[in-house]
């Protein structure tokens, strides 16, 4: 496997189980970003809001499951930040890339329910792993 970045295949898989969740739903976002607003139930700002939480929610959980090779015990507050910085960054590109979609615009309240939902969703996470540590003896002092 002359010129491959990966030695073994089960490298590329590990790679693949890892990051592909996190490619998968952020085509899902695009996707539905890119429909125009009739093809879409109608939210209320709020229910907009707490549908765009959501889904960087699960972005930001998705992609600190990546950078933590899916181990619980490895979660940094570094890693959340990073976590939350690529979800934030996607939302950004995704609210200019709905500025190209007829009928749609961007929105910064949308890209501050994307924050809060990246923020929130893996704040939670990271708190779940601290609980876990500290049932089962893994804590620190």
């Amino acid at each position: 496997m002359a010129g491959l970045p990966f030695r073994r295949p089960a490298e590329l898989l590990r790679l693949l189980s890892l990051w592909g969740p996190v490619v998968v739903w952020m085509a899902a976002i695009f996707t539905v970003s890119s429909s125009s607003p009739a093809s879409l139930p109608r939210l209320s700002a709020p229910g907009s809001a707490a549908a765009h939480a959501f889904e960087y929610a699960v972005l930001a959980v998705a992609v600190l499951r990546a950078l933590t090779g899916a181990d619980l015990a490895r979660i940094t507050g570094g890693r959340v930040l990073q976590a939350v910085a690529f979800s934030f960054v996607y939302g950004l590109t995704d609210e200019v890339h709905q500025a190209f979609v007829p009928g749609r615009t961007p929105q910064l309240l949308d890209v501050a329910a994307d924050a809060a939902g990246a923020a929130a969703g893996a704040a939670l996470v990271w708190a779940w792993s601290i609980v876990l540590a500290v049932r089962t003896g893994r804590h620190a002092g």
